[in-house]
């Protein structure tokens, strides 16, 4: 702020200075201008002080409430926080009690598992013994059905089996064994094949056919009755051939009496077929085999069925002597009681004598690797 002129100026401008009124009036605007910004400047300055303290003062007030709600979330907290404290105490005193347990099971687990690799180093020592043992007891197997009952396809699957737990082995020592298997495994597989299942077929359809072969009791036998129809037939071109060598003769006389002649001859041919239609002389060497009552023929049908079945587990088992046993008796009882001039009894007859002429047992090679196994453990 600018000083305000003194009385000696003042004496000067009212005494000759008439000039200087207007500057003195300008520098008088002048300082009532300033005046008024200085005091607008103290109002706004004022103002702003009041808003900056009224902003303080609520920023204040939140910062209170914020501090305060904070405040109570810090309590929950810490009290939740004390709860988990106890919980996890609790826990950690579970936990401890199933740590000793099974630090426990863990020593006993420990033992057993020393014992069990103690126990593998004396199985790892005598691994192939055991292994030896293995294959002799499968070869021997191999043996039993070979002699027992011809099952080659058996001894082949063991033996191919025990060369195989050799070759996993891979020692050295076992290679003469591997050798005689091969050579036993050669054999075999050069035997001839029994065909079994097309023997038991076989007999499977001559026990259905049972029921339907005629016998000789039966009340309609079959009759092969064809040939003096044939001949019948044949006679009037035999006739025929006759006449024609003969030399023709003129007239319808001659005509007339050879169409007669040849009408008689084949009426004549087939009455004399239908009459031997009606008679039939058979030749049967069991006499008692045309008086079967149904009865009796039920039961040589089922003796049949029952022969045939035997032969067949006969068969299965490989028991040659009782299955030729009951194919001979069976062919025996058809030729005793059954029509064998009848075609279907015939058929039964030629499958009976194919099954028959089968042959079950062959002569089964005895096994070199059994041999080998021996003398390898004689050497050892």
């Amino acid at each position: 702020m600018s000083e305000l002129p003194n009385s000696s100026e003042q004496a000067q401008v009212s005494s000759g200075q008439p000039s200087s009124t207007g500057a003195v009036a300008q520098q008088d605007k002048k300082q009532k201008l300033w005046h008024k910004m200085t005091a607008a400047a103290c109002v706004a300055l004022g103002l702003l002080l009041l808003l900056q303290w009224w902003s303080s003062y609520s920023e204040i007030g939140s910062l209170r409430e914020e501090l305060a709600r904070r405040l109570q979330v810090g309590d929950s907290t810490n009290s939740e926080t004390k709860q988990l404290a106890s919980s996890a105490q609790e826990g950690l005193k579970d936990l401890q009690a199933k740590v000793v347990v099974l630090e426990a099971k863990q020593a006993e687990t420990q033992s057993q598992q020393l014992a069990l690799a103690q126990m593998y180093q004396d199985m790892l020592k005598n691994r192939d013994e055991w292994a030896l043992a293995e294959v002799e007891q499968v070869l021997s197997t191999a043996a039993q059905q070979l002699q027992l009952s011809g099952n080659v396809q058996g001894a082949l699957i063991a033996l191919q089996n025990a060369d195989r737990s050799l070759a996993r082995l891979d020692r050295p020592q076992f290679v003469p064994i591997r050798r005689a298997i091969a050579r036993d495994i050669d054999k075999l597989r050069a035997l001839p094949n029994v065909d079994v299942t097309g023997i038991a077929l076989r007999l499977d359809s001559v026990i259905i056919q049972i029921d339907k072969l005629p016998l000789y009791a039966d009340e309609k036998p079959v009759v092969a009755a064809v040939q003096p129809k044939v001949r019948a037939a044949e006679r009037p071109k035999a006739d025929d051939r006759a006449a024609a060598e003969k030399p023709e003769r003129s007239g319808g006389a001659a005509e007339w009496w050879q169409s007669m002649q040849n009408k008689w001859q084949s009426l004549s041919s087939e009455m004399w077929g239908e009459f031997r239609q009606l008679i039939r002389v058979r030749s049967v060497d069991e006499p008692d085999a045309l008086m079967l009552s149904p009865n009796q023929a039920y039961f040589v049908r089922e003796n049949m069925k029952l022969r045939l079945l035997n032969a067949r587990m006969a068969l299965l088992s490989r028991n040659e002597a009782t299955f030729r046993s009951d194919i001979v008796a069976a062919q025996d009882a058809i030729g005793k009681y059954f029509d064998t001039l009848a075609k279907q009894t015939q058929a039964v007859q030629a499958l009976l004598k194919q099954v028959q002429s089968s042959d079950l047992v062959i002569q089964m090679p005895a096994l070199e690797s059994l041999n080998a196994i021996n003398s390898y453990k004689s050497k050892g």
